[in-house]
């Protein structure tokens, strides 16, 4: 019996063999409770400032062009400057974004244009610190043990997804968003004294200079690769056509539910969260492009169901089953990331990786509502989960090696594994 249950639970692998790695799980839990305090408290504030939904909305707009443009230039300082600090520094900036936050808000009448400011920045902050971030995963944890470090890291995001934003919550209806933006300050602090701790990540000696050529390499590279290239068009695919969190509160009334709104919006973390206390069976595949193809396949097709059912536990129950099928893929591309991509453009790579991650979620939710708009709610999500299918399988025939992708016989897993090898030799 624990023979199968050790197969079931969580490798913990990496957590053993890197100490980098679990400093960086604890500042990621840190940094992700002390994020939420703000992430609940400013749109909360925005719309106690205005009582305009509009204007709650705009900050998707506003935080969109910075995300994108600071994300590729992340993605080429990272493979030219030390990682380690840049994580430090972009961690330095967000504590001092969030003091700006509690600043205001102690004002005896607190200005609407700094929340919007502050928005922009933090996204631009964290378009920078994204690509540092995930292009040392594949620097600090054995080629081997990828697949179970994005499963820890999975983890980890999910339960600060579920707990962080009810602890927010709390906290801001309790005590207000100045205590609120307070907590973040702290837990910043926190992260930055974590993340001083790290081992030195420079950048190799004949490192360019972060350049639009730089970038336009990691580029072509990406684009030359229909493996890497079938990640990204099937992630953002499925966030595109199935992604109806923005149109959750409508869904709710039109099911006679308004109690249950919050639990459709924790429904998809519950989903991943169970997996990932499960995905101890992931660290043994091989054939990590399968996991992305089913795992969005899954989601688009619950995101469907959850469109068609009239019981909201039959639809919170679908939307649990998206947020599995999400993070299953979500290993597979992390995994294939991690394991093929050269050291010297893991950052660029990782640029575009925050765009396909980052874009879809914002364009499905425009696509989402204007559907809705069009063709009612209900419409609106499940006809968007059978595009989500039917683009999946698209794209499987027109990049049909992300399918056969295996990580024992993959020329560039291969490469990957040997390249890190050497370097961990060297280190040693």
């Amino acid at each position: 019996m624990s023979v199968r249950l050790a197969s079931v639970l969580p490798d913990t692998a990496p957590w053993r063999s890197s100490a980098d790695f679990r400093l960086l799980w604890i500042q990621g839990l840190v940094t992700y409770f002390s994020s939420f305090m703000a992430l609940i408290a400013l749109p909360l504030q925005i719309k106690d400032l205005t009582n305009s939904p509009f204007a709650v909305g705009a900050m998707g707009a506003v935080e969109l062009v910075p995300l994108v443009v600071f994300g590729l230039y992340g993605g080429a300082l990272a493979d030219a400057v030390d990682r380690r600090k840049v994580i430090i520094l972009t961690e330095a900036g967000l504590g001092v974004l969030a003091l700006v936050l509690l600043l205001n808000a102690l004002l005896p009448s607190p200005m609407l244009w700094p929340l919007y400011l502050v928005a922009a920045c933090v996204s631009a902050l964290a378009g920078l610190q994204r690509p540092a971030l995930d292009s040392l995963l594949a620097r600090i944890v054995p080629h081997e043990q990828q697949t179970a470090a994005a499963a820890l890291n999975s983890l980890r995001w999910q339960t600060g997804a579920i707990a962080g934003p009810a602890l927010a919550g709390l906290v801001v209806a309790y005590a207000g968003h100045a205590p609120a933006y307070g907590l973040t300050i702290a837990g910043f602090a926190a992260s930055v004294l974590l993340c001083r701790r790290l081992a030195p990540a420079p950048a190799a000696h004949d490192a360019e200079k972060p350049s639009l050529r730089g970038i336009a390499e990691g580029a072509r590279y990406a684009w030359s690769r229909p493996v890497l290239l079938g990640t990204y068009a099937i992630d953002l695919a499925a966030m595109f056509f199935a992604f109806p969190n923005t149109i959750f509160p409508f869904l709710a009334d039109e099911l006679d539910a308004d109690w249950a709104l919050g639990l459709m919006y924790a429904a998809g973390s519950v989903g991943s969260l169970v997996l990932g206390l499960t995905s101890g069976w992931t660290s043994k595949v091989r054939r990590h492009g399968l996991l992305v193809v089913f795992g969005a396949a899954g989601w688009g097709l619950a995101i469907a169901l959850a469109g068609r059912f009239d019981d909201i536990r039959l639809v919170l129950l679908c939307l649990a089953f998206a947020g599995a099928g999400d993070m299953l893929s979500g290993l597979g591309r992390s995994t294939i990331w991690n394991q093929t991509i050269p050291e010297e453009l893991r950052g660029r790579l990782a640029g575009i990786e925050v765009l396909s991650y980052s874009v879809g979620p914002q364009l499905g939710q425009v696509r989402a509502g204007a559907m809705a708009g069009w063709t009612g709610t209900r419409p609106a999500v499940w006809s968007g989960g059978l595009a989500c299918v039917a683009s999946v399988g698209l794209l499987c025939l027109t990049l049909p090696r992300l399918l056969t992708y295996d990580a024992a016989t993959d020329e560039d897993a291969l490469r990957r594994k040997a390249a890190r090898r050497r370097e961990t030799s060297e280190a040693a």
